[in-house]
């Protein structure tokens, strides 16, 4: 692991992951051209790959996808810019409409050495809240509601947060793959 470098801007991120694995993993923000699909192997692969052809050394990427049912495939792999664009007040309100505030979020970590890429999902089911609460996360945790709670993940203890995290669950898969390496 000490040659691999996570390809992130977000300190927030890069800590979660260090405290995850337990070690310090080298990371580099890089402005990595996004994609426009709603294929998310597809977006993460070519971010991996772009990453690695600009560093020459093996990188680990995330992206992360969110559905909602009552939009099918929407907003996906463009979340991220709902939420830049809208608020989490404004994904709330979007919903209000439609008869389903069910979602699907995926969090997918791509592992690339220039030969070999890997992925690895982590996903989360729930349903989208009438507004936002809570402080704890980041992008839409303040307007997610995990199945089996009433509380959005904004709200919820550090032991919840990561017991329904899809990153949590992805991470778990990377770090399996890496202990055997």
């Amino acid at each position: 692991m000490d040659d691999l470098v996570f390809i992130t801007g977000n300190q927030h991120k890069a800590d979660y992951l260090a405290r995850f694995l337990g070690e310090t993993v080298k990371h580099h923000k890089l402005d990595l051209d996004e994609l426009q699909s709603l294929d998310r192997h597809t977006v993460i692969e070519h971010k991996a790959r772009q990453a690695y052809d600009i560093l020459k050394k093996s990188v680990l990427v995330e992206d992360v996808a969110m559905t909602l049912t009552a939009m099918g495939r929407l907003p996906g792999t463009f979340i991220k810019y709902f939420v830049e664009e809208l608020g989490t007040k404004g994904i709330c309100r979007m919903l209000d409409g439609f008869d389903s505030r069910e979602a699907v979020a995926v969090v997918c970590y791509a592992l690339y050495d220039g030969k070999e890429m890997r992925l690895f999902e982590g996903e989360m089911r729930g349903r989208i809240a009438d507004k936002p609460a809570g402080t704890r996360g980041f992008g839409y945790d303040p307007i997610f509601i995990n199945d089996g709670y009433d509380k959005t993940r904004g709200e919820m203890t550090q032991e919840e947060y990561d017991l329904n995290s899809g990153r949590f669950k992805a991470l778990h898969k990377l770090k399996a793959f890496l202990e055997k390496e």
